[in-house]
Order: C-alpha cells, then structure tokens, then sequence
C-alpha cells in the first residue's frame, strides 16, 4: 500500500465548523465542527476513494496545487 499526500482547501463556515474539499479529488468535499475533525474525516473520504478508484481500475491523480485568491466585484 503506497502513501498519498493530498492538498486541501478547510472553510470555516458563518455558523461553526469546518468545510473540507480536495481539488485533485473532487468528489471529496466533507466537513467537521473542528479543523481536527474535518481533517480526519477528509483523510476518511480520501481512503474510500482512494480505494473505490484503485477497484474500478481508474488512475489516482497527482495532487493539485490550489491557489487561493481574493477576487473583488461591485455588485
């Protein structure tokens, strides 16, 4: 079994807790009520897709490389 390293993008959400997504995994999107939680459940997410990939014969993709920008508009 080979390790994976994935990126991550952790939201906190207006009411608490945490939203998770996984660019290179974009079927991967969970959430926590702390940044400890959510991570764990991303790692879970990632395993069972990792797996539901490597069952169906589909690749596994490198992991991305997210760039976070603030985009400005008047509404």
């Amino acid at each position: 079994m080979a390790d994976f390293s994935f990126s991550v993008v952790l939201e906190p959400q207006p009411d608490g807790g945490f939203t998770v997504a996984v660019p290179a995994l974009p079927e991967v999107v969970t959430e926590g009520d702390t940044e400890d939680e959510a991570l764990a459940n991303a790692g879970e997410a990632i395993r069972a897709i990792l797996a539901y990939r490597r069952d169906k014969g589909l690749t596994i993709p490198d992991d991305a490389d997210p760039k976070i920008r603030r985009v400005t508009v008047a509404a």
